[in-house]
């Protein structure tokens, strides 16, 4: 029996999460779930798992939830903030813990669960995209297990060989890393600046929260991947290529120096990468249905417009830099997105504003947590500024 934590639990990827696990009781045990501020549904899920720990995001958050699970769940142990998140990701207990935290919220729970040598299931990108090289030097001192269940991330990995180590070593020529397009990806240039909140949360393929929704609308979602895929499979930003395909139902290839491409293909649903992760290296069913290869009947694929989507090409050309760009790019989109959310800005001005900050932010190295924050913090403040001065309605 393995015993899990579930860090971003009320999100789309925790309740995809919690819907496999459900399926097998005789192999996992919830341990600890977290969100940030759906207490009411936390408490629901408290209600079916019973887990040990529940953590939320402040004081009153947690007198709330202990109101609402008292009698359904008496047993579990609410606690609140950071230090509640870094005990459920690090505690001895826990064998598993799935990173679903949105955004750089979830670098410092899952560099504890990395520390501790659990075996991570992360789809949290923004911890590598910020901290690549720390979180990935954490894994290894720890003996962990770090294992993607982005859909993209995870079809790679089944793609590439069981001992892999290198692509100069396996004869990889490079990733297809593939995107959907998102909502707009027809749509006229022209017509960008009048896109509204719900048009860009409208997600074709798949059920997301805002947040990472207007990602993909943008495209940012793609280029935080590419950055990703960088530390996970070892790879420089000049291997991957991203390969628009509407019907998200090939999720990634891999191409060889042979000239052999291998494709993982299935329904868009995230809990097949989540069970592939869970059981790894076994395979246990998922829930999601199997593909109509049939009925799908035609598979697409076109370069991605950069014109349209230049938050794409920002996240390129940062992954490209190095250093403390990819830390800029991501806290300078997290502000613009937000800003956009609420009415601030139009959806255009996220990647003007994204761009802007980079132009203004110097580029460093930063080689410990610490310098990160740092530069993390800065680079939010800059963005704000930006915000106001030029763009704030």
């Amino acid at each position: 029996m393995q015993k899990i934590t579930v860090l971003g639990a009320t999100g789309s990827i925790g309740v995809s999460a919690l819907s496999v696990v459900s399926q097998h009781p005789d192999r996992f045990k919830i341990f600890a779930l977290s969100c940030n501020m759906r207490v009411a549904e936390l408490a629901i899920q408290c209600k079916q798992f019973k887990p040990s720990f529940a953590v939320v995001s402040d004081t009153s958050m947690a007198m709330e939830l202990k109101e609402l699970i008292k009698s359904s769940s008496p047993e579990t142990v609410v606690l609140e903030g950071a230090d509640g998140l870094g005990k459920i990701a690090s505690d001895q207990s826990v064998d598993i813990v799935i990173a679903a935290i949105v955004g750089s919220a979830g670098l410092l729970p899952t560099l504890e669960a990395a520390k501790a040598g659990k075996k991570i299931l992360l789809a949290n990108k923004e911890a590598l995209v910020m901290a690549g090289s720390l979180l990935m030097n954490a894994v290894n001192s720890s003996n962990g297990v770090l294992l993607p269940i982005d859909s993209e991330h995870n079809a790679i990995f089944q793609c590439l060989p069981h001992d892999y180590a290198s692509s100069k070593e396996s004869g990889i020529n490079k990733i297809l890393l593939t995107a959907s397009g998102g909502p707009f990806r027809t749509r006229d240039l022209n017509s960008m600046s009048a896109i509204t909140i719900n048009e860009a949360c409208s997600h074709p393929n798949w059920k997301m929260g805002k947040k990472i929704s207007v990602d993909s609308a943008t495209m940012m979602n793609k280029g935080l991947e590419l950055i990703e895929a960088c530390w996970l499979f070892s790879l420089t930003p000049d291997q991957i290529e991203v390969v628009v395909h509407p019907q998200s139902i090939v999720h990634s290839m891999v191409e060889y120096l042979d000239g052999s491409i291998l494709a993982q293909l299935g329904n868009p649903d995230m809990r097949t990468p989540i069970a592939h992760a869970l059981a790894w290296p076994q395979r246990i069913s998922s829930g999601v249905n199997s593909l109509d290869i049939i009925s799908a009947m035609r598979l697409d694929f076109e370069s991605p417009n950069l014109k349209k989507f230049p938050c794409l090409s920002l996240a390129i050309k940062a992954a490209k830099a190095g250093g403390s760009a990819p830390i800029t790019l991501n806290a300078s989109n997290e502000i613009a997105v937000d800003a956009f959310l609420n009415k601030e800005i139009t959806f255009p001005e996220i990647a003007e504003i994204i761009a802007l900050t980079l132009k203004k932010t110097i580029l460093t190295n930063p080689d410990s947590l610490e310098a990160i924050q740092i530069c993390d913090k800065k680079s939010r403040e800059m963005t704000l500024k930006l915000i106001f001065e030029y763009f704030k309605r």
